[in-house]
């Protein structure tokens, strides 16, 4: 009995330090703790005391994800662990389409062939067909390749 308590109190505390040590390799021990405790208990005490170890355990496992899961975030150590912000923005740049040709556009950098400009405040990845061309100056989508615009100067 002695052995299957320990080994319940040691699987139920590493699945509490799984929270806070990453990697799974804690919530993984402790399970096989668990597990070890509940096949202990079919050995020592049948069929009868097996079950009720496995009940025991299921029911630890339970509450522990109760505790981590629903009141940990509610608390404020809980608060600084758990991420809670969204990120909405994009890396990469807008794609091209065909409805930008004919549009004015300015260089947000120097394209040396190829940059950055604006076209109606969106960001769009370039290239320049009259050679390099100046952070700021104005330019005309002539076309569009692949997920890049194709500009000239005006």
């Amino acid at each position: 009995m002695n052995a299957i308590t320990l080994l319940f109190v040691t699987g139920v505390i590493l699945l509490g330090f799984e929270v806070i040590v990453p990697g799974a390799i804690l919530g993984i021990l402790g399970g096989l703790a668990l597990l070890a405790g509940v096949v202990i208990a079919f050995v020592s005490y049948g069929v009868s005391g097996g079950l009720g170890a496995a009940a025991v355990a299921i029911a630890l496992v339970a509450i522990m994800l109760v505790i981590e899961f629903v009141i940990l975030p509610r608390t404020s150590m809980g608060k600084r662990m758990f991420l809670r912000a969204s990120i909405t923005g994009i890396s990469q740049a807008a794609p091209a389409d065909e409805t930008l040709i004919g549009r004015t556009a300015e260089a947000l950098t120097p394209l040396v062939p190829s940059g950055f400009v604006s076209i109606a405040g969106r960001r769009y990845d370039a290239f320049s067909q009259s050679g390099p061309v100046s952070q700021g100056d104005q330019l005309r989508v002539i076309g569009v390749d692949s997920f890049r615009v194709i500009v000239t100067k005006s």
